[in-house]
């Protein structure tokens, strides 16, 4: 029977294989995918590539909206903010002391309509949410202290409870940053060119360039191939002093 010890490093063995091999598709699918230098002439190569379903590109260029959202705190101007609330407070625990702990107060998440801009065309991007590489920046942190009262204080000390205050994070995805988007090229009925999730290839909205993500992957895949050798030797390892401490008992 295998031990337990080996077990576990089988089952990472075959977790980080699984991880290498996907990570590899991923690379080969980049490297397939049409880069697109100018937007002005994603149009033109969707009209001559009409047969090629799904249409991946790689595009480039800045972020922008008509309507972008302001951020409440951090004035910032996004097309994606995320914004949380999150309760702090110390709690009695049950050995009789007081433990730091927070709760999720508030989650709201808010997109609007936005594109990639090179300065010669423009391009929609749709379900960004989805894709992978997605980097949002924390416009702000602030924390609210909770307001002192006898009373409140009575009250949160018979629960077991001392609130410290709320600590509120904006994340945002403003407008001007330079991404990377790679997804199916597609025209809407008025003739809109947009990039969205295809139904099998790479998605990726992304701060990095595409010859960036490509060497990232790569280099996953290879760590996770030396993780696997490495994993490999130990439970074969394990295994063969298992076999012969049985043989000497026999």
């Amino acid at each position: 029977m295998l031990p337990w010890g080996g077990l576990s490093c089988c089952l990472s063995a075959a977790a980080l294989y699984l991880l290498g091999r996907s990570s590899g598709r991923d690379v080969e699918s980049l490297k397939s995918v049409a880069r697109v230098n100018q937007l002005k002439d994603l149009a033109i190569l969707l009209d001559a590539a009409s047969k090629v379903i799904p249409f991946v590109v790689c595009v480039s260029g800045r972020v922008g909206s008509e309507t972008p959202v302001k951020c409440e705190y951090s004035g910032l101007r996004g097309v994606i903010v995320e914004e949380t609330a999150e309760q702090h407070f110390l709690k009695h625990n049950d050995a009789g002391s007081w433990v730091q702990d927070s709760a999720l107060m508030l989650c709201m998440s808010k997109e609007v309509p936005w594109y990639l801009d090179d300065g010669t065309g423009r391009v929609y991007v749709l379900g960004a949410r989805g894709a992978t590489g997605l980097e949002l920046t924390v416009g702000s942190e602030i924390f609210e202290e909770s307001g002192r009262s006898l009373v409140r204080g009575t009250l949160d000390y018979l629960q077991g409870l001392k609130m410290l205050g709320v600590k509120r994070t904006e994340r945002v995805l403003p407008t001007g940053t330079p991404m990377t988007v790679v997804g199916e090229a597609i025209k809407d009925d008025v003739g809109t060119v947009r990039i969205q999730r295809p139904n099998k290839g790479p998605f990726y909205v992304s701060p990095k360039t595409i010859d960036q993500l490509i060497a990232n992957l790569g280099k996953w895949a290879s760590f996770t191939v030396f993780g696997v050798y490495l994993i490999a030797k130990h439970t074969l390892g394990l295994i063969l002093a298992r076999k012969r401490r049985w043989e000497i008992h026999k």
